[in-house]
């Protein structure tokens, strides 16, 4: 299988199965509605385009420290995946709204619930490769990202969802862009 096919494919798995077991663990264990935790009433609110602006200043400051020598192995390496797919403006917005949609589902709205935004947070970004016992590069820059997932975290308690899956595409876009400049 190309591995273009395998980055849709992840994309698909993301924006379906994560929402639809974040969902299902909330209708079971806490009773709560995949309508009351999506709060649609709520995506055209000017929290979403301060989410959309958070995101897109959290990505130039990780752009920045990223040029620091001691993370340009790390990000050419992550470029050079990215660049090898040929992804296109369409591959770049479908892949930043899977992962914006649905991991902020599964971790704000689901895990959140019974771990916490402290916990959570940790576990988001450990899951993302962050926070890597075998890599001080990798959990350096776990410690940059923190306190944006932190942030997306608390946002998600007093703010909503929607903030949460507007900053999360908004950085992913950026993240992507930046990577496979040459492409797009």
């Amino acid at each position: 299988m190309q591995p273009k096919v395998q980055f849709h494919i992840l994309g698909w798995i993301t924006v379906l199965l994560f929402p639809a077991l974040g969902f299902i663990a909330l209708e079971y264990f806490e009773e709560v509605s995949y309508i009351t935790v999506l709060e649609l009433d709520k995506i055209l609110s000017p929290y979403t385009l301060l989410g959309l602006e958070f995101g897109l200043f959290y990505g130039f400051i990780i752009i920045s420290v990223s040029q620091f020598s001691i993370f340009q192995e790390m990000s050419s390496r992550q470029e050079r995946l990215l660049k090898s797919l040929n992804l296109g403006w369409g591959d770049i917005i479908f892949m930043s709204f899977c992962a914006g949609f649905g991991e902020e589902i599964l971790f704000r709205a689901g895990i959140q619930t019974w771990l916490g935004p402290w916990l959570t947070s940790f576990l988001f970004i450990a899951v993302h490769g962050y926070f890597n016992p075998t890599s001080l590069k990798k959990s350096m820059m776990g410690i940059v990202l923190f306190p944006f997932i932190l942030t997306l975290a608390f946002a998600y308690e007093s703010i909503g969802l929607w903030f949460c899956i507007a900053a999360h595409f908004s950085y992913d876009l950026l993240m992507f862009r930046v990577a496979v400049r040459s492409n797009v």
